[in-house]
């Protein structure tokens, strides 16, 4: 196999960003779609976006003929907490004028939206609403059925052990069960690949899927040290963008003290 060299750190610069715990997993799920090249990216549980327009733009950047889905209520629950529309139309906002032809947002409950998907349709189906133990059992029994066979399906916060969190418990439940990998940085991520379907071609699924311990480890790896490198990639473009501005209020100051000093003083 040729050293791993995948698209996140030859040609991703993350061009939308909210406060979220995803940060940790975004170079895993720009790949994770150039991978796939799924048809149908159904996310449950989107909030400010910033995992939604991470695949939405690992579809455009990678020539990926499909669309992607959001769905949520964008009013909050029990764990956010309550929130105001502020946070759909800004996202609503982004859809538009970056991904208008690929993105979908679906205001309504996860239930309410599975009447408009088939069975064995979607190629990559995100589960980040709820987190107590029933709310994340009940999303992956309701919409297991609607994704592909050879399908992937991911969880967000699977470490979070906060509150009356109970992903970490569900996913300790079934992961053992279907052929599933596990990221520990940040709040976690779980990935688990559905029965059937043809066998993984592409190498970073070959690595999520292999029984080979190192070869996990070694993965886990990588994308912790790619989430790294992508924070501190923001953080030269933040300092940067600040030296920009402040010199630009220098030259600003200077222009206005030499318009407002008379002439030979």
């Amino acid at each position: 196999m040729q050293p791993y060299l995948p698209p996140s750190l030859r040609n991703f610069s993350i061009d939308y960003m909210a406060f979220s715990t995803w940060v940790d997993h975004l170079p895993f799920g720009y790949d994770l779609v150039a991978a796939i090249r799924p048809q149908m990216v159904v996310e449950l549980g989107t909030q400010n976006g910033t995992s939604f327009f991470c695949f939405c733009q690992s579809m455009a950047e990678n020539n990926i003929d499909g669309l992607c889905y959001a769905v949520d209520t964008w009013a909050g629950d029990e764990h956010t907490g309550e929130y105001d529309n502020s946070t759909y139309e800004a996202v609503q906002k982004h859809a538009r004028s970056h991904y208008a032809s690929i993105s979908y947002l679906m205001r309504m409950l996860f239930n309410d939206a599975l009447a408009h998907f088939s069975n064995d349709s979607i190629d990559l189906l995100h589960i980040d609403g709820l987190h107590t133990y029933d709310a994340v059992s009940e999303d992956f029994r309701n919409w297991y059925p609607k994704v592909k066979p050879g399908g992937i399906i991911i969880f967000h916060d699977i470490q979070a052990r906060i509150m009356d969190f109970g992903a970490w418990k569900f996913w300790e439940e079934i992961a053992p069960q279907y052929n599933t990998f596990t990221f520990k940085q940040g709040f976690g991520l779980g990935v688990l690949r559905k029965e059937g379907g043809e066998e993984p071609f592409h190498d970073l699924l070959k690595m999520l899927f292999s029984k080979d311990q190192k070869t996990q480890e070694d993965l886990r790896a990588f994308y912790a040290h790619a989430a790294r490198f992508h924070e501190y990639k923001r953080k030269v473009i933040r300092q940067e963008r600040l030296q920009q501005q402040r010199k630009q209020q220098q030259m600003d100051a200077a222009q206005k003290i030499q318009t407002t000093t008379p002439d030979g003083q």
